[in-house]
């Protein structure tokens, strides 16, 4: 008897914001703004990448970003958020999860984010060894509204969706 067994699919959500504030580069996606002031955390605070990271792991099960990159080790102090990225996706690998797509979207009143869409797009898709076409970044701004809407930071969110491979769903 030959019994099919179909993969598992699950989608992820992730959110991440940081405040912005004067001496620091600002970084999204993995691609450096030229804005007035940059991002405030632990790491290069690339809220569009964290988005993305808690959108994958969360789709895994695998926790979240604070868990596996926590503020309180010092060897995150300052880390390339795509570093991290890579990182998740080999924790997802190594589950037997492949990443199918990302879509995420950048809320924040300035700068103006879409000359640097498709570079961000690029890099994500990059450091996840996906083709363009399976991520998406898209931006909006807060309106005045709130913290984002008063320039005081930026937030991003992200969903991601992952299938269990194929010698991974054989075993099951």
């Amino acid at each position: 008897m030959n019994v099919s067994i179909e993969p598992i699919t699950r989608t992820g959500l992730g959110y991440d914001c940081h405040r912005l504030v004067a001496g620091r580069p600002l970084v999204l996606g993995g691609v450096a703004l030229d804005h007035d002031r940059g991002l405030d955390g632990h790491s290069d605070a690339d809220a569009l990448t964290h988005a993305v990271i808690d959108a994958l792991l969360g789709a895994a099960a695998l926790g979240d970003i604070g868990e596996h990159f926590p503020d309180t080790d010092p060897r995150y102090a300052g880390a390339d958020s795509l570093g991290l990225l890579a990182a998740t996706a080999e924790m997802l690998r190594v589950g037997g999860w492949a990443v199918v797509n990302v879509d995420a979207t950048v809320v924040a009143e300035a700068p103006r984010l879409a000359p640097s869409r498709d570079a961000m797009r690029a890099r994500l898709a990059q450091t996840l060894g996906l083709a363009r076409d399976q991520v998406s970044v898209k931006a909006t701004r807060g309106e005045g509204m709130g913290f984002v809407g008063r320039a005081e930071g930026i937030a991003a969110l992200a969903i991601a969706t992952v299938r269990q491979a194929a010698e991974a769903a054989s075993t099951r």
